[in-house]
């Protein structure tokens, strides 16, 4: 008699049996199954799923409608759209359920009903699961608060790239900063990342959910700079809001204030800035009531500080509160081993803010850059990548797309090159030097725009023409 075995080798007959083992494996494992018709009718239960159906016999749900026998059901959409609804959690007299529902097709792919599996009829297996979702489901509420937020840091310690001793020790103090609730002095000169470094600090706290307030207080008027930081009561002085203004610090409760350039800090204000860092309290102008707030307070500077208190610029009493952690930022010419990193990101940046073409950067276009002293620093250095990469048809950058655009060579290090010939100068003319120096690099950076220039150097453009009245500096049309 000729054999009646299976033909094992037939594709169409392993295919038949793996669907029909898929169903009996899925059945056996799963806390209970159930399948309707195209018309939404039960056509299948399975004796495990009766009691949390409350039944006791599977004919009781034989042709009735399925939501009869779970009501809100979702097995009539999967049937009406196709669709699989692959994991989800279901309640059930009282219980939560993981369940998955797939639709049932013939041969020519026309659905013609749905299943219905209990993966699980207790969570407890799933916590680790349905934790990370929550997390990542927080996570996904802070970034969409932060992208809505223009008081949202951005900045995080990958942002801050650099691994020379300089750099590594200013992000391991940050670190520690991050997990404190302490006030922060953030020292270095222009362009050295102060902001970022604040946020990165904010981002890394308790705080990262709440307000990150950004304050130049150079860029103030003295006139305005009391209310700006504690607000206005309403109807305070003539041409006051009548509703009232909220200042600085209530905009930051509960998150981080950056106090930028904090030596310009008017000595009338500095008292009341003391008092709100000890007392944690602030009193509108015009207003003779109190309030409480949660601020924690990240200062910068590219001032000697301790010089101004000396001075009798600023308060020591001051000087000391904001002092509880100090963080030195290095300048670029003191970082240079990390040249390449810091080209590579800033270049990242550059390219995702315009439709430039690809950026890469050559071993002779950093020779290019490590021969320049950097006096606006990482700021500075940005500007001049961005340049390059405007001006380049390929976005390959050698050595030669600078030297169109950076002075390089001996005239744009003096510093260094009498550093190096042995010429020691008195300090102050030193440091004139070199501020007039930094005046001239900004003038140049920014195409001789003034407003430009000075919010490259942090400072205002009342300062910024001061300075150059005070070198005998030419603005010039172009910088108006």
């Amino acid at each position: 008699m000729p054999s009646t075995s299976p033909d094992v080798s037939d594709p169409a007959y392993v295919r038949a049996r793996a669907m029909v083992t898929l169903f009996e494996r899925l059945e056996h494992l799963c806390e209970g199954a159930i399948a309707i018709d195209r018309r939404g009718r039960v056509i299948y239960v399975n004796e495990k799923y009766l009691t949390s159906l409350g039944l006791k016999h599977t004919s009781e749900a034989m042709g009735r409608p399925i939501e009869e026998v779970i009501p809100n059901s979702l097995m009539r959409k999967v049937v009406e759209t196709g669709e699989p609804i692959l994991l989800d959690i279901m309640e059930l007299g009282g219980e939560q359920l993981v369940v998955t529902r797939m639709p049932i097709e013939d041969e020519q792919r026309n659905v013609i009903g749905a299943i219905g599996f209990v993966l699980y009829d207790h969570l407890e297996s799933l916590k680790p699961l349905l934790a990370r979702v929550a997390q990542l489901e927080s996570d996904l509420r802070l970034a969409r608060r932060q992208l809505s937020n223009a008081r949202a840091a951005r900045f995080t310690f990958a942002d801050f790239v650099g691994k020379t001793s300089g750099i590594a020790q200013a992000k391991e103090l940050a670190g520690r900063a991050a997990r404190q609730n302490v006030t922060v002095l953030l020292t270095g000169e222009t362009g050295t990342g102060k902001e970022m470094l604040a946020q990165a600090i904010h981002n890394a706290s308790s705080r990262a959910d709440k307000p990150f307030v950004s304050v130049n207080v150079a860029a103030i008027p003295d006139t305005l700079i009391e209310s700006e930081f504690f607000g206005t009561a309403p109807g305070a002085y003539t041409g006051a809001d009548r509703k009232g203004r909220e200042g600085k610090f209530r905009v930051a409760d509960g998150g981080t204030l950056f106090l930028d350039e904090i030596g310009e800090m008017p000595l009338q204000l500095q008292a009341k800035l003391l008092r709100v860092l000890q007392e944690r309290e602030i009193e509108p102008l015009g207003s003779d009531k109190i309030s409480k707030v949660d601020v924690r307070v990240v200062a910068a500077t590219n001032v000697d500080l301790r010089k101004r208190v000396s001075d009798g610029a600023f308060r020591p009493d001051l000087y000391y509160r904001l002092n509880v952690l100090s963080i030195d930022l290095p300048p670029l010419r003191d970082c240079l081993d990390d040249l390449p990193e810091i080209s590579a990101r800033l270049l990242e940046d550059i390219s995702a803010t315009g439709d430039y073409l690809s950026a890469k950067i050559t071993p002779s276009a950093l020779s290019a850059l490590a021969r320049y002293d950097w006096p606006g620093n990482v700021r500075e250095l940005r500007n001049v990548l961005e340049r390059a990469l405007i001006l380049s048809d390929s976005g390959r950058l050698t050595g030669n797309d600078f030297a169109r655009i950076l002075p390089v060579g001996t005239d744009a290090r003096p510093a260094a090159t009498m550093r190096t010939a042995g010429i020691v100068v008195p300090y102050a003319e030193a440091e004139a030097e070199f501020e007039k120096h930094t005046l001239e690099q900004a003038l140049a950076a920014s195409n001789g725009q003034i407003s430009e220039a000075a919010k490259m150097l942090r400072i205002s453009r009342a300062t910024f023409y001061k300075k150059l009245a005070k070198f005998g500096l030419a603005s010039g049309p172009a910088s108006v």
